[in-house]
């Protein structure tokens, strides 16, 4: 191989590995989300719309309905980790609003008939819970990764480890007009942990540096 061809294989790898890099990477940013959310008080997080696509040989192990609670499960792990994430960011003074406990959250979503939070706009849901803005999103794992399905699905299946690969595709809503003002859509693959909260982590570490209401 001549220098030549050699600087125009470097060249292709770096290419490759920048485009790969930006397909696992998504983000938006609203060029106004600093001066729409500097007057936001307060941020709830919804539970999120959590799918978890099993092998068909896992498939035959466990009815739809099991498959179903599993996916709930990841929702309500999802939620509860970001709030955690959240809370550790407005202890050390880098959170510039308060976020809803995910209790109270689910609590009015519920004393409201809501079982589908996609099935309402931003704006109604953040009515309801009495908030400036709204966090919601998908979670699309191989294999669930809080704690309760993980054990569930190893009893089922024989399965026990951490997932393969994991997708969060999250977005942050105004309030008033439902406007979409921060998307944050990441894959990641490989081991990553037994836990969600590792997972929220791993993603918001560098994501954060973009959204408005962290410092």
């Amino acid at each position: 191989m001549n220098k030549f061809t050699f600087k125009l294989f470097i060249t292709g790898m770096i290419c490759l590995f920048a485009f790969s890099a930006n397909a696992q990477t998504r983000l938006f940013e609203h060029p106004q989300f600093d001066e729409i959310s500097k007057n936001h008080k307060s941020l709830a997080i919804l539970p999120f719309e959590a799918s978890i696509k099993l092998r068909p040989k896992q498939m035959k192990e466990i009815t739809a309905e099991q498959l179903k609670e599993m996916a709930q499960n990841e929702g309500l792990a999802i939620q509860n980790s970001m709030y955690t994430w959240f809370l550790t960011r407005q202890k050390r003074g880098k959170l510039s609003l308060n976020v809803q406990d995910p209790k109270r959250t689910r609590i009015l979503l519920q004393d409201n008939n809501i079982t589908d939070p996609t099935r309402h706009t931003p704006e109604e849901l953040a009515k309801i819970l009495g908030v400036d803005a709204v966090v919601s999103g998908t979670f699309e794992t191989d294999k669930p990764m809080s704690d309760g399905a993980s054990i569930a699905l190893g009893l089922l299946v024989g399965f026990w480890g951490s997932t393969n690969t994991a997708t969060v595709n999250m977005s942050v809503n105004n309030a008033t007009d439902g406007e979409l003002l921060w998307n944050y859509n990441k894959r990641v693959a490989g081991s990553l942990g037994s836990t969600t909260d590792a997972l929220i982590n791993k993603l918001m570490r560098k994501a954060s540096r973009r959204l408005a209401y962290t410092n």
